[in-house]
């Protein structure tokens, strides 16, 4: 799906598309890493949001009472979670679907703030579980941060 194929022959990688191909085994490696995290994360953001729409009395139960339209929000944050997944995945939106995913990411945080502050709403997890949801949406935002940077210097310009 991804707009980069590598043919490897004779330890010599043969580039099939526009841009410049990885020139070392690092940059290699580096990029087979970075396409698979991308897919990883395409796809649990696709599941995420759609467990919006299987299951939405967990997701209501995790809005804050300041925070109006529970139910609309929960399904259009499942709704975007499931669009900016499949378009990180088409090359074209990846750069736009990586911000949108970090902006998400940031918009729900209230959410799991107030999780975080009343876990004794969500007794089939333990405190510490819910806890560690706030630190690893700061590792989200990061890992979505990776897809919105060039893969070299040479595809700054």
């Amino acid at each position: 799906m991804d707009d980069i194929k590598f043919v490897v022959k004779e330890n010599n990688y043969y580039y099939k598309s526009k841009r410049r191909p990885p020139t070392t085994d690092y940059q290699f490696q580096m990029h087979t890493i970075k396409l698979i995290l991308k897919y990883i994360l395409a796809i649990g953001f696709v599941l995420a949001g759609t467990n919006h729409f299987l299951n939405p009395a967990f997701y209501l139960r995790m809005m804050p009472p300041f925070v109006p339209a529970h139910s609309f929000l929960v399904y259009l944050s499942g709704f975007l979670e499931i669009a900016l997944g499949i378009l990180l995945l088409v090359p074209k939106y990846t750069r736009l679907a990586a911000f949108g995913i970090m902006a998400l990411l940031v918009a729900v945080y209230p959410a799991n703030f107030y999780m975080a502050q009343n876990p004794e709403l969500f007794s089939e997890f333990r405190p510490w579980m819910i806890r560690l949801r706030l630190p690893l949406q700061f590792i989200m935002i990061a890992w979505a941060h990776w897809y919105t940077r060039p893969e070299t210097k040479d595809d700054r310009t």
